[in-house]
């Protein structure tokens, strides 16, 4: 494990666990809008196999994905969840159009493409179960899971981030999306958590981000004109513009589903989050969800600032 970074004296560190993309991109143009107090810095760090534990230890606000967060906990790792960024998971089953292969029971005999123990594995696992699918009449191809292997036909089916596929100026085959939260499987996508010491010391400091990072998502969808080149310039390698604005549109009805509030999780989600890791043997619940999971911080700001749930409040782009 890396040693930690210092920081500047009273400073308090945002991380994003990857590589700055438009999944980070609430978080970014609160940063670059000044929706953040001068005390929060905002940086990535991709590559960082014990991302949840560098946030504990750094007193820090991290952000990562529910599954990873959720087993970091049950480990012992000290931090709470406040917030979500996406509030369903970003893995899809992608197929290609011609393939004829539109919906769960359609992969039955068919050869998917995944990596193990990932949050893309557990979900197509938890997705095949509820709908009562024989999981052993698929056969799974690890470590085939790009587009690649897809349109060589090395694979019928894989399992990816939206943010992972090609837009339409690299790919020229029209895909199939399966997404598991249209079957039933809604658990956290990304969520913003902090370590217990920081939220215990400073909980006014949490609702600020909180509000930050609402109004930042707020001004990336409200106009893309106007935030897409804010985002471009946010990372220190420039971000493709066009690309850009293509991932905001897929990734968008995670940050904001239809009837939700931005940031706003709900208990279910991570109930059933909970029941998917031990269906999948990857934890044991040692650590209540009440004691990992804080409501109280959205409760609160959407109580004081109605302005940020009202009606209207972002644009139309899609």
């Amino acid at each position: 494990m890396r040693s930690p970074t210092p920081s500047k004296a009273g400073s308090v560190k945002l991380l994003l666990d990857g590589r700055y993309s438009a999944r980070f991109a609430g978080e970014l143009a609160a940063s670059r809008q000044g929706y953040f107090s001068p005390r929060i810095e905002v940086s990535a760090q991709p590559d960082e196999p014990e991302f949840v534990q560098t946030i504990a230890r750094r007193h820090a606000i991290g952000v990562t994905s529910g599954q990873n967060f959720l087993l970091a906990s049950w480990r012992g790792v000290p931090v709470t969840a406040f917030a979500a960024s996406f509030l369903d998971t970003s893995v899809a089953i992608f197929t290609l159009e011609s393939s004829g292969l539109r919906q769960p029971g359609d992969l039955i005999g068919k050869r998917i493409g995944y990596r193990r123990a990932t949050e893309g594995g557990v979900v197509l696992d938890a997705m095949m179960a509820q709908l009562g699918l024989p999981r052993s009449q698929i056969t799974e191809v690890h470590d085939r899971n790009s587009f690649e292997a897809l349109r060589a036909g090395e694979v019928d089916a894989i399992v990816a981030a939206i943010d992972e596929q090609p837009d339409a100026s690299s790919w020229t085959l029209k895909l199939n999306v399966i997404k598991p939260q249209d079957y039933g499987i809604h658990v956290p996508g990304q969520v913003y958590f902090a370590s217990n010491d920081l939220i215990l010391d400073q909980p006014s400091l949490i609702a600020d981000v909180l509000q930050g990072l609402i109004r930042g998502w707020q001004f990336v969808y409200a106009d893309y004109e106007k935030s897409v080149p804010v985002l471009a310039g946010a990372s220190p390698a420039g971000l493709n513009s066009g690309r850009l604005r293509y991932d905001l549109q897929q990734q968008r009805e995670l940050v904001l589903p239809t009837g939700g509030r931005i940031g706003d999780y709900d208990e279910s989600r991570w109930r059933t989050l909970r029941d998917i890791l031990i269906f999948a043997k990857l934890g044991q619940e040692d650590v209540p969800i009440a004691q990992t999971v804080n409501y109280r911080f959205l409760r609160d700001v959407y109580r004081r600032s109605p302005d940020l749930s009202a009606p209207g409040v972002l644009g139309v782009e899609k």
